[in-house]
């Protein structure tokens, strides 16, 4: 029999950081199953197929939801075929001030992405791997992980979430044949702030990193089995170091600066 190609999962795969981690699966040789709740995940799956010459199934899922997260672990079931590696990269966020802008619905939606989704899906698949022996996890955490989200206060609190969980899950599974990696972007070059709201600020008008550059950089972490890697620009990448040694209130007004609605027209007087 021909040798079957590895098989990845990918989710938040319709766009930005997520399709290019998709792709660079792609390009290395694996089959994959990508997930997003928007329709493009449809397209997405086309271009990953012409561009990649490998399977691809595509599945449309809301990750918020119980349902949509055993929709996606049914279809990997479905599949027949272990999963070898996963990418829980699925995330969104809101700007604004928590007490006085920002609704109630959207950050629990925040919080329902980027942490009980991932926690869920988690839960479903690292069995399987870990009864195997055998497998490969990555994380798409953030540089916000390290600092308090001053007017994105939910957004980077999941994020710290997501970056504690990845490493704890790497401790208890190093005797293991099973990775874990957390990829931690800065501001990237998707459609992130537009539907966090975040046109008008510093960070959101801003220059960004280029999400394949990005999914690159992780995808090679990953690869080699690095605990995490700051990936992006130079830029990101000191910013990533000046966190590990800044106060948390440095780092809360430095946020401040970056994220407060409306700093994008101050910043241009």
């Amino acid at each position: 029999m021909a040798e079957r190609n590895e098989f990845a999962v990918v989710t938040g795969a319709s766009s930005g950081i997520g399709f290019e981690l998709a792709r660079q699966f792609a390009t290395n040789g694996y089959d994959l199953l990508i997930v997003a709740e928007q329709d493009g995940i449809e397209q997405a799956a086309a271009d990953l197929r012409r561009d990649g010459g490998v399977q691809v199934t595509a599945v449309r899922a809301d990750l918020a939801t119980y349902d949509g997260v055993e929709k996606v672990y049914a279809a990997i079931r479905t599949s027949g075929r272990p999963v070898d590696a996963i990418a829980l990269n699925a995330g969104r966020g809101i700007g604004g001030d928590f007490v006085r802008q920002t609704g109630l619905a959207e950050e629990l939606n925040v919080i329902d992405v980027n942490v009980t989704s991932t926690v869920h899906l988690a839960k479903r698949v690292l069995p399987d791997m870990v009864a195997r022996n055998a497998g490969q996890v990555l994380f798409t955490s953030s540089v916000a992980s390290m600092m308090p989200g001053t007017y994105q206060a939910v957004y980077n609190a999941s994020k710290s979430f997501v970056q504690s969980f990845a490493e704890a899950l790497r401790a208890e599974l190093k005797d293991t044949g099973v990775t874990v990696t957390s990829l931690m972007p800065g501001p990237t070059d998707t459609n992130f702030f537009e539907r966090a709201g975040m046109q008008d600020t510093k960070v959101g008008a801003g220059e960004k990193d280029d999400p394949a550059l990005v999914a690159k950089q992780g995808f090679e972490a990953m690869r080699k089995d690095k605990e995490k890697v700051v990936a992006g620009s130079l830029k990101t990448r000191v910013q990533g170091a000046a966190s590990k040694v800044m106060p948390d209130k440095a780092k809360a007004e430095m946020h401040r600066r970056m994220a407060e609605p409306g700093s994008a027209d101050q910043d241009a007087d």
